[in-house]
């Protein structure tokens, strides 16, 4: 058997394999064990669970009105500096252009996101929120 003809049959080989795990006749992984699809539960927001009491606590911290805030950048400069600005003057960030933002409550980070334009607004998608545990690690 020549070269070309090994190279053929180990390509029809791949090719016959590729079409037997398309049509689903493959349900070995490489190592020969089964694959199967994992069973999950259904996550659901159980109401059922909190008692009268509960639900009233946690309507009145629901209600509570907070500051959302986006920050571009942050700079330091002196007041005699500050006192010289004007219209059109430029003062440079911290951040380098298209380094995220970040999304403050009440002053304190939780996230991170990119401005995007809706309907004519300014507006900010998240990108990346900052876990419970890191936000109350910060506030110790």
């Amino acid at each position: 058997m020549s070269g070309d003809d090994k190279e053929m049959d180990e390509w029809e080989a791949a090719m016959a394999e590729q079409a037997a795990a398309e049509a689903g006749e493959g349900d070995d992984d490489a190592d020969g064990a089964a694959v199967r699809t994992a069973e999950l539960e259904e996550l659901s927001h159980d109401e059922q669970s909190l008692n009268g009491e509960e639900k009233r606590k946690l309507d009145a911290i629901l209600d509570i009105p907070v500051t959302i805030s986006m920050e571009v950048g942050r700079s330091q400069i002196s007041i005699r500096n500050l006192l010289q600005l004007n219209q059109g003057s430029v003062v440079e960030l911290e951040r380098v252009a298209g380094e995220p933002l970040d999304v403050l409550v009440n002053g304190t980070l939780i996230a991170h996101g990119e401005v995007v334009v809706v309907n004519d607004k300014f507006g900010i998608r998240l990108t990346d929120v900052i876990s419970q545990i890191e936000r109350i690690r910060k506030l110790r």
